[in-house]
């Protein structure tokens, strides 16, 4: 198997995969080459003109619904995050 050294990781991003690695009960090192499976098998899984098929039948479901500033307000007001 190859060996892969990350150099310069920002702080924030190294305590993050720790932290994500305790939670799942990994390794540092499983933790990371499973999150690099999943982020390529879902961008490299999928046809792009699939993808925006998938995107254009979501803009037809949504089509007529706006969300404005004001609207977003009166939701939060009465409670909806």
């Amino acid at each position: 198997m190859a060996t892969l050294t990350l150099k310069n990781l920002p702080d924030d991003l190294y305590a993050r995969l720790k932290e994500r690695a305790a939670g799942n009960r990994r390794s540092l090192n499983a933790e990371a080459i499973l999150c690099l499976e999943r982020m390529l098998e879902s961008q490299c899984a999928q046809n792009p003109d699939e993808r925006l098929a998938e995107l254009k039948a979501v803009r037809e479901r949504v089509r007529g619904v706006y969300l404005t500033d004001s609207g977003l307000r009166s939701g939060r007001r009465n409670g909806r995050t």
